[in-house]
């Protein structure tokens, strides 16, 4: 509960700026919150490519694809 009350302050407004309404960004929340190793690894990939000089959107554009069919799967689950 903490945590997700955490992410949601880090990334709201983020989020919000992006055009993602209240619906989406708890959704995205949520799956955050269930499956946090997993994208504690995306962020450190991303992280890694920005240390080897990969800018930031391509760095999470890159990781994202190599994730792309695991990302479809938790996602999945949240779809309506």
């Amino acid at each position: 509960m903490f945590q997700k009350f955490i992410l949601k302050k880090l990334l709201g407004s983020k989020l919000k700026a992006a055009g993602m309404n209240e619906e989406q960004i708890e959704q995205l929340l949520e799956v955050i919150s269930k499956n946090p190793d997993f994208f504690k690894k995306i962020q450190d990939q991303v992280e890694a490519k920005k240390k080897q000089g990969i800018p930031e959107q391509a760095a999470v554009m890159t990781v994202m694809r190599e994730h792309q069919a695991e990302l479809q799967k938790i996602m999945g689950g949240v779809q309506k």
